[in-house]
């Protein structure tokens, strides 16, 4: 079975206060782009194996996918196993869902491969367990997300715009982009900008309400990512905006020669990738 774990964007990443459990109550809505990792999975007889195609990310039983099949195989007493080989196009620590994703892509697909029963809650009570994230990527569409994004609100959205993607060789890491918030936050409580009502009406008017609070601390800190930022916008972007923590920036252009342009500008030590209008992953 080969499946495809697409990465997601922030469309605009509002965080509006430190919770009691320590984690953070956030406003933002995920969207999928034309990125993705390759999973290839094999039933076996009861063991769990993984493959990946970076030296650079885990193989063992700190990586998400493992962790997605030992618990569902836990959940469910499934005496089956599965032999996993994935293919890495997403970055880390680019704010770009790429762990999550494969975690979520892994629970939907070895719930069919392995022919278990199961429902949804137990699916959802799984990824939560994963990360916050995870969640949002067991169904399709675009959604707002509250709480520590495990809240989720899902619904069509269909920008009219070619999405370039780009993130440096550069890690940003989360903890500390929210410990550094924190202290921006300095213990107030936001109000959360109107993003679902604005999103469902007209999406051309969408990009006004955009902005994520974490450019305010990470751009200052990762120069290579401001200069994406930079460049996209100089290069025609309608809008260019920081997705999650960084470090990937996407820019928001109207025409797909701007776009391709803009893509064709990076260098081979960045990943880039880009989306065209009204996309909807396979």
């Amino acid at each position: 079975m080969l499946i495809y774990a697409y990465a997601k964007i922030n469309l605009g990443l509002r965080i509006l206060g430190r919770r009691s459990d320590g984690f953070h109550d956030i406003e933002t809505i995920f969207h999928r782009v034309n990125l993705y990792d390759k999973i290839s999975l094999e039933k076996t007889d009861g063991n769990i194996s993984l493959t990946v195609s970076q030296k650079n990310v885990p193989a063992d039983r700190s990586n998400l996918c493992w962790q997605a099949a030992a618990l569902l195989k836990e959940r469910t007493g499934t005496r089956s196993g599965v032999s996993i080989t994935l293919q890495k196009n997403i970055p880390s620590g680019a704010g770009l869902g790429g762990g999550s994703s494969d975690a979520a892509a892994m629970l939907r697909a070895l719930a069919r491969l392995w022919l278990v029963e199961f429902d949804q809650t137990l699916l959802i009570s799984i990824a939560e367990t994963l990360g916050s994230d995870v969640s949002y990527f067991l169904r399709d569409n675009s959604a707002y997300a509250t709480g520590r994004g495990e809240q989720l609100a899902y619904f069509p959205l269909c920008l009219p715009y070619w999405i370039v993607l780009v993130c440096p060789p550069v890690h940003v890491s989360t903890p500390w982009a929210y410990a550094e918030y924190s202290k921006v936050l300095a213990g107030t409580t936001r109000t959360a900008l109107p993003l679902y009502d604005t999103a469902t009406g007209t999406p051309a008017d969408f990009k006004t309400m955009l902005r994520n609070d974490f450019e305010e601390v990470v751009l200052p800190a990762q120069p290579a990512v401001r200069a994406v930022k930079d460049r996209l916008t100089a290069l025609g972007a309608e809008y260019a905006l920081m997705s999650g923590t960084g470090a990937s920036v996407y820019g928001l252009f109207n025409d797909e020669n701007s776009a391709s342009e803009a893509a064709a500008s990076f260098d081979a030590s960045h990943t880039v990738a880009v989306t065209p209008p009204h996309f909807q992953p396979e």
